[in-house]
């Protein structure tokens, strides 16, 4: 096993002990893959655990007997999120310091376990970035990395890749220590968030994934409920970092850039510069004097978005276009008239056509800015992977069965 060799991938000794790190698997109908998956997992880590979230395509517990494999079941299925905290706790109770997660999909490489052995930190969770994909990665994933990774930016400032990733790492205390609401899918984006408010680190590990045909691929993602629960928890945890509070720390604080450097950076991301826009014209546009440009400064400053891009726009919004084309259009609406001074009248018009042109408008602007930025975006720069062989796909796996699983979160 991997124990015997902890820290092989940077030659450094190891400074674990066999009981300090586990991994978990959370299942729902994964009976075709886990077999695989817990035995390539054991050639890695002497402590494996399989939490069976509900699952009704097999008995797990009789289907790894023979592997000596603890296997904790839910009764009926609780969600990605409640399978999650049962590991920890499970771990918790046995004196566990770290645990590594994996997908019981097969989609992930437990050969890549060493890459996350050899970064753990008691302040850090490590999340798999995805650098090496066999097979087609559908486009709905790709788009739900890159939005994923913008929203946790604006609720942290943390720049995080891949944060939909379920190959991570977790220090077991520091996430037993946080209050998590979600027990979904929506579990893995609020740990993020909520531990880089706490003062914890979040690091990406280079893994490889693979993508099997959509006729054999097993997905208990249900898109209308879970993508539900995830924007309630965008929508939540956004208004949460509105508020002029501090978030609690458990963690120092890493050290400061230079002002102007952090400030040209902040959230250069295509998403990030596109929100900036339309966020300050919506903001701009409001017939009131000064308070507009106040609070889309706040706003940027509390959500991370990009402040030279904020400043740009409320130039734009102080200019005489967007005030004339508020007025004409609030003149339009208004053509009845009604029985107040010219100077209140003016006004009102004003304020009717801010509620109109504005948001198409910002619509128009974003969609710009996103196409704009994301032409001229450099490429990332993929992490390190000098020690990942290159895989075609995902082996000795058995023919998944055609049908799939039902949806669980």
């Amino acid at each position: 096993m991997y124990m015997r060799g902890y820290g092989s991938t940077t030659g450094k000794r190891s400074q674990f002990v066999p009981d300090d790190i586990w991994c978990a698997i959370p299942v729902y109908n994964n009976a075709a893959t886990i077999g695989n998956l817990v035995e390539r997992c054991r050639r890695q880590l002497t402590n494996v655990i399989v939490v069976d979230d509900g699952s009704i395509d097999a008995d797990l517990r009789d289907l790894l007997k023979d592997s000596g494999i603890v296997v904790l079941r839910h009764e009926h299925n609780m969600g990605k999120g409640a399978a999650l905290l049962t590991a920890l706790r499970y771990v918790a109770q046995r004196q566990g310091r770290y645990l590594i997660t994996l997908d019981g999909d097969g989609q992930h490489f437990p050969e890549d376990v060493p890459h996350f052995i050899a970064e753990l930190a008691p302040d850090t969770i490590l999340v798999g970035n995805r650098q090496q994909i066999s097979g087609v990665m559908p486009r709905s994933s790709r788009f739900g990395r890159e939005f994923s990774d913008f929203w946790i930016h604006v609720e942290s400032g943390a720049e995080v890749r891949d944060t939909q990733s379920g190959f991570r790492a977790y220090p077991v205390g520091p996430i037993l220590d946080l209050r998590l609401c979600s027990r979904h899918y929506n579990f893995e984006m609020e740990v993020l968030t909520r531990s880089i408010w706490a003062g914890l680190q979040v690091k990406n590990v280079p893994i490889r994934v693979w993508y099997p045909d959509a006729s054999q691929r097993i997905s208990s993602f249900r898109p209308f409920w879970d993508n539900l629960r995830i924007s309630l928890l965008h929508a939540r945890l956004v208004g949460r970092q509105l508020l002029p509070l501090p978030h609690r720390r458990v963690a120092a604080a890493p050290g400061a850039q230079g002002l102007l450097k952090r400030i040209a950076a902040e959230h250069a991301t295509p998403l990030g510069l596109a929100a900036a826009a339309g966020l300050s014209l919506l903001l701009g546009s409001l017939p009131l004097p000064i308070i507009p440009i106040i609070v889309a400064f706040y706003a940027a400053m509390r959500l991370h978005l990009n402040k030279l891009v904020t400043l740009a726009v409320q130039v734009l919004c102080i200019g005489p276009l967007m005030p004339r084309l508020c007025i004409w259009m609030g003149r339009q609406v208004l053509r009845s008239g009604v029985g107040h001074s010219a100077p209140v009248h003016h006004w009102l018009e004003w304020l009717v056509g801010s509620l109109i042109i504005p948001p198409p408008v910002a619509l128009a602007l974003m969609v710009g800015v996103y196409f704009i930025a994301r032409r001229f975006q450099p490429a990332q720069t993929p992490l390190a992977t000098a020690d990942m062989p290159k895989i075609p796909q995902q082996p000795d796996l058995p023919p998944l069965p055609c049908t799939r699983g039902r949806g669980s979160g």
